[in-house]
C-alpha cells in the first residue's frame, strides 16, 4: 500500500510540474516587413546566413503600409515588426500588448529619417514660411508627430503649424512635386528623391534626433514564450547592421530587389548608419522623456486618454 501511495504522489507531482513548466522555444520567428531602409539588416541578415548561425527561422511577411503591418500584428499573425514611438503608444492604449526590445534606426547628423519639404513652386524656404501653410502628413501617425516637434523647435507655435491628411506617401509626393501641396513631411530615402525633384528642405530631424527612431517591438506573448528565439533574432540583425556599416556599397543589388531604394537613387544614395549594439553606449531605447512627449502629444491631440507607463512598454534585456 505505501508503495501505491509513493508512486502516486510521484505521478502526481510528475504532472504538476509538467503543467509548471515553460513551453518550449519553437526557433521560429514572422517579422513583418515594409519597403522601407529600416528593413535591410533584416534581408541582409537573411543572405549572410545570420539568422542559421543563430540557430533560427525567419519568414518575413511583407506588407504594403503601415496599416496593413498592424492588421497583421493584431491578427497575430506576426511574431514582431519594425514601429515606432507613436504606434507603440496606440498598440498598448487598452492593455500590454506589444513590447519595444531596441533601436532599428535613429537619424544622426548625416542621415535623417524625416525631412518637412517645402514645393520648389511655393518659395518658401524656411519654418517661418510655413505658418498657416497646409502640410500634406498622415494623421495620427509618426509623421504627424514629427512635423509638429520639428517646427516647434523651429519656433513656430502648434497654433501656427496646419496639417492636412494625404496617407499615401506617393500621392504626397505627386502633389508635392506638382505644387498643388505647398509643403508636405516625407521619410526617408523618398526626401532625398523629392529634393532631386526640386523640393526644398526645410527642416529634418538630424539636428533634432530626439525626435524620432524606428524600433523593434514584439507581441507580449512571444517575448514571454520565446526569449531565446528573440534573442538569437537580434543577434543576427545586430551583426547584419555591422556588416553594412562596414561596406555600404555592397547591397545595391538587395535594396533594388527589396524596392527599399527609388530606382533613380540606385547607386548614388548613401546608406545610412545602422544602429549597432555594441555603438549605441547602453542607449539600445528610446528615454522615457522621449515616450513621455509622445504621450504627450498623442493626449493633447485626443487620441489617447491614457498610455501605460515606459517600462511597461520597453525591455531592453533581450539585447543584454
Amino acid at each position: 500500500m505505501s508503495y501505491i501511495k509513493g508512486w502516486w504522489a510521484f505521478l502526481m507531482l510528475t504532472v504538476l510540474l509538467a503543467g509548471c513548466s515553460s513551453p518550449q522555444e519553437t526557433g521560429k520567428l514572422r517579422i513583418a516587413v515594409l519597403p522601407i531602409l529600416d528593413t535591410l539588416p533584416l534581408f541582409v541578415a537573411e543572405a549572410e546566413g545570420n539568422f542559421a548561425e543563430q540557430g533560427i527561422e525567419v519568414e518575413f511577411i511583407t506588407a504594403a503600409s503601415a496599416a496593413e503591418r498592424d492588421q497583421l500584428l493584431q491578427a497575430g499573425q506576426v511574431d514582431g515588426i519594425i514601429t515606432d514611438l507613436v504606434a507603440l503608444a496606440l498598440y498598448n492604449r487598452a492593455e500590454i500588448s506589444v513590447v519595444a526590445v531596441r533601436y532599428a534606426m535613429v537619424p544622426t547628423l548625416d542621415f535623417p529619417q524625416f525631412r518637412v519639404m517645402a514645393s520648389a513652386q511655393s518659395g518658401i524656404t524656411s519654418a517661418a514660411g510655413l505658418r498657416g501653410i497646409l502640410i500634406g502628413v498622415s494623421e495620427g501617425t509618426v509623421i504627424e508627430y514629427v512635423t509638429t516637434r520639428l517646427l516647434e523647435a523651429e519656433g513656430l507655435a502648434s497654433s501656427e503649424i496646419t496639417t492636412i491628411a494625404v496617407p499615401k506617401i506617393p500621392d504626397r509626393m505627386a502633389l508635392l512635386n506638382a505644387g498643388e501641396l505647398d509643403a508636405a513631411t516625407l521619410p526617408e530615402p523618398l526626401g532625398s528623391l523629392a529634393m532631386q525633384q526640386g523640393a526644398f528642405v526645410i527642416v529634418d530631424d538630424a539636428h533634432y534626433p530626439e525626435i524620432s527612431c524606428s524600433l523593434f517591438a514584439f507581441r507580449k506573448a512571444v517575448l514571454d514564450t520565446q526569449p531565446k528565439t528573440v534573442r538569437g533574432f537580434l543577434n543576427a540583425v545586430d551583426r547584419a547592421g555591422a556588416i553594412i556599416n562596414a561596406d555600404k556599397g555592397r547591397w545595391v543589388d538587395l535594396l533594388t530587389e527589396k524596392s527599399l531604394v527609388p530606382p533613380s537613387l540606385v547607386g548614388s544614395y548613401t546608406l545610412p548608419d545602422y544602429p549597432v549594439i555594441s555603438e549605441l553606449y547602453g542607449n539600445l531605447l528610446p528615454s522615457e522623456a522621449q515616450y513621455s512627449d509622445v504621450v504627450a502629444w498623442l493626449k493633447s491631440t485626443g487620441r489617447i486618454d491614457t498610455a501605460p507607463a515606459y517600462k511597461k512598454v520597453m525591455n531592453e534585456t533581450f539585447v543584454r
